[in-house]
């Protein structure tokens, strides 16, 4: 049987309302008697990531935010326009919990040998509901942390490592010998920059400040292009050529930005052509969206050939093709190497309520670089 400390927990919930507002709410929930093949984690940190953000404000303004409540409770409630409710109509008055990752202890083990064999140990974990003190999954599904690893640190184990391992394995795949990446600052990118220093892969990176070349200087970059420099198009092709890159992962969504992008491709492959062709470049060049950091139109000024495509890339989807085994050696990988390749750092560390503080949210819900959150579920309450 569950103990006292553990048979309830607080959970972190968004709901859309019909009445087009969004609130957000902390709830007391029971916490689960483990079935034989279950454990229950205690949620010890779990990061706020760009793709949590899209469930947690539900398209709302946060601009209109406000908060009520208690400081132990709060309620932080918003304004959901109705253009943007026209899309929701599947979540309308359910109390969603939120957080994809995270990490944490087990405290209590089912009765199968797989289940017991985990009691005590600092485990990663995904599946949805993570913030929440706790959390009953399938013990197959824990990913066991490297001795002295703490669960900060092993947290953000999933979305970002696997999601920059699966842009590499994209890379391989499609048969392309070098890729591009947006936004390429951030946790994500610094992350892809180690694995393609350590495994010989070139990479251009596309940032948006000065600063953010520096970051990526700093750790071993080579190919990094200012967006904001008036000789971007230049440098990028430049790049293009030194690189042969010829897909693209972009962070961004909306704007220019993707076709700029193609088009430099296009031009980088025509500087390297042995014959001319009136339909441009035969090289297929491929530009994935997987963020949306510019909710605007994606804009495209048709200059690259017709040797192109854009579509989607999401790593559920990239995973369920590549299969269990290839998952599982890309699973490992991430452990083996949490505390180097795929280290996350954090600007701050916030408990479930303080997560609902509207100044808190007015920085993490900025996406920006360097504002990265960890929210710690049992923050003070050991």
């Amino acid at each position: 049987m569950a103990n006292d400390a553990t048979r309830t927990g607080l959970q972190l919930r968004s709901t859309v309302k019909k009445d087009g507002t969004l609130e957000l709410s902390l709830v007391s929930v029971p916490t689960p008697e483990p079935k034989p093949e279950e454990v229950i984690v205690r949620i010890d940190a779990s990061p706020i990531n760009p793709s949590d953000q899209g469930l947690l404000f539900g398209g709302a303004d946060m601009s209109t935010a406000k908060a009520s409540g208690t400081a132990d409770s709060p309620v932080v409630t918003a304004t959901i326009s109705p253009a943007v409710m026209k899309g929701m109509a599947g979540r309308l008055d359910q109390a969603m919990p939120v957080g994809n990752e995270g990490a944490g202890v087990v405290v209590q083990a089912g009765t199968s040998p797989a289940a017991q064999a985990l009691m005590g140990k600092t485990v990663a974990i995904v599946g949805g509901a993570m913030y929440s003190q706790y959390r009953c999954v399938k013990a197959v599904t824990c990913l066991v942390l490297p001795p002295g690893t703490t669960p900060a640190e092993g947290a953000a184990w999933f979305v970002n490592p696997l999601t920059a391992l699966g842009m590499v394995a994209t890379m391989r795949a499609e048969g392309h010998k070098a890729l591009v990446h947006t936004a390429a600052a951030s946790n994500l990118g610094q992350m892809l920059n180690k694995i393609c220093i350590k495994d010989n892969v070139a990479l251009v990176n596309i940032v948006r400040k000065p600063e953010h070349v520096d970051v990526l200087k700093k750790i071993g970059a080579t190919y990094v292009c200012n967006s904001s420099s008036p000789t971007f198009m230049d440098d990028l092709t430049d790049a293009l050529v030194a690189t042969g890159a010829t897909v693209a992962f972009d962070a961004i969504g909306g704007g220019r930005l993707a076709g700029q992008i193609l088009t430099a491709m296009e031009i980088a492959a025509n500087k390297t052509a042995k014959e001319y062709s009136r339909y441009g470049s035969t090289t297929h060049k491929q530009v994935y969206i997987y963020g949306g950091l510019d909710r605007g139109p994606t804009e495209f000024t048709r200059a690259f050939g017709m040797a192109w495509g854009i579509g989607g890339w999401l790593l559920t989807p990239f995973l369920q093709k590549i299969g269990f085994e290839a998952t599982q050696k890309l699973r490992e990988r991430v452990a083996a190497e949490i505390k180097t390749t795929f280290a996350s750092t954090y600007t701050k560390q916030v408990s479930l309520a303080e997560a609902l503080k509207l100044e808190e949210i007015a920085v993490y819900g900025k996406q920006a670089t360097g504002e990265k959150y960890l929210i710690t579920p049992n923050k003070g309450l050991r």
